[in-house]
């Protein structure tokens, strides 16, 4: 499997839960900030497995994780 994910990055709030929970290290916290004023998280490379880990722990629910066989 291969993953990709999408963050809502208006609505995070840089709580940082899914970086910790990532196994592959693909989030990070952005050096900007969002119109409420966080630091908010983005992927910083393709090695996502589709796990789910990261749309788990989110408490705002903000992870989308898409998933798609290797052929």
């Amino acid at each position: 499997m291969i993953g990709d994910i999408k963050i809502d990055v208006e609505l995070c709030k840089g709580c940082e839960l899914c970086i910790v929970a990532c196994p592959e290290n693909v989030i990070a916290l952005s050096d900007t900030i969002n119109s409420k004023g966080y630091q908010y998280a983005v992927t910083v490379n393709e090695d996502c497995n589709g796990c789910t880990n990261c749309a788990t722990v989110c408490p705002e629910g903000i992870i989308t994780v898409y998933r798609k066989k290797i052929k």
